[in-house]
């Protein structure tokens, strides 16, 4: 089944987390979700595995934090990429909510 186009309401309020894409059939394999991370917070150290993941900050600013020790500054407006087989985690460095949409997507 062929996906639909749409449109997708990102307004979650102060929700943690809420999901945009899930996947298939939503999508072919694009996964998509909004994140707001309260002052002093993470998301979790994860891993993009065999995807690639769009990051793009809408308020606040952070720290993308690589595994290997690298940090990248976050600001809003900032989009950062990552690819796959990457550790990484996000932190809210500021003294407001910092809020991002991710894309996540299949590298092959």
């Amino acid at each position: 089944m062929k996906p639909e186009p749409k449109v997708i309401n990102a307004d979650a309020g102060e929700k943690e987390y809420v999901q945009l894409l899930g996947g298939s059939p939503e999508s072919i394999s694009m996964r998509s979700g909004k994140v707001v991370l309260q002052p002093g917070k993470t998301v979790g150290k994860h891993s993009t595995k065999s995807n690639e993941e769009l990051l793009i900050l809408l308020e606040g600013e952070g720290l993308f934090m690589l595994s290997d020790g690298k940090h990248l500054e976050m600001k809003v407006g900032s989009v950062l990429y990552c690819p796959p087989d990457t550790e990484h985690d996000v932190k809210n460095t500021g003294s407001t909510p910092l809020q991002y949409i991710y894309v996540v997507a299949k590298a092959n």
